[in-house]
C-alpha cells in the first residue's frame, strides 16, 4: 500500500479493506494494470481507463452502507442489476455504471465479471 492510497482513505479508514479486496482481485486477474490515485478517486487502466473506486455519493447518504466504496466500470451495455447502483451513457456505446459495496464479500464473481467485461471493453478502445 502506498502512501497516496493511505492519504486517500484518511477520511474514511474504514473503507480501506473493501479497496484491498477489490485493488487484490483486479491484481490478481491484470497484474499489468496501471494504478492511479488521484484526489476524488483510484483509477484502473490499461489501454485506457476501465474501473474506479471512489466515495461518490450515487445514493442517499442514509441508503449507503457503512463503510461504503463505489466501485465504477466503463461498460459496452447499461447492467442491468439491483446492484447498479447508478447507470449513464455519457457518450454513445459506452456505459458507466456505479456499484456501491460495502463488505469485501461482496467483491464477488459477478463483480469481478462485470469488472472483466470493463477491462476488455477499455483494451478496445
Amino acid at each position: 500500500m502506498d502512501a497516496n492510497t493511505l492519504i486517500f482513505f484518511e477520511q474514511q479508514p474504514d473503507a480501506l479493506p473493501l479497496y484491498e479486496a477489490f485493488c487484490g482481485a483486479v491484481l490478481d486477474l491484470y497484474p499489468e494494470a496501471k494504478i492511479k490515485v488521484q484526489k476524488t478517486q483510484i483509477s484502473f487502466y490499461n489501454r485506457h481507463l476501465f474501473a474506479c473506486a471512489s466515495f461518490l455519493r450515487v445514493r442517499k447518504k442514509k441508503e449507503l452502507p457503512d463503510p461504503y466504496l463505489v466501485i465504477t466500470l466503463g461498460m459496452p451495455r447499461p447492467l442491468a442489476s439491483p446492484r447498479a447502483a447508478a447507470r449513464s451513457e455519457p457518450y454513445p456505446g459506452r456505459w458507466t455504471t456505479h456499484i456501491v459495496i460495502g463488505k469485501k464479500e461482496e467483491v464477488d464473481e459477478e463483480l469481478l465479471g462485470w469488472m472483466a467485461e470493463a477491462y476488455a471493453f477499455a483494451q478496445e478502445k
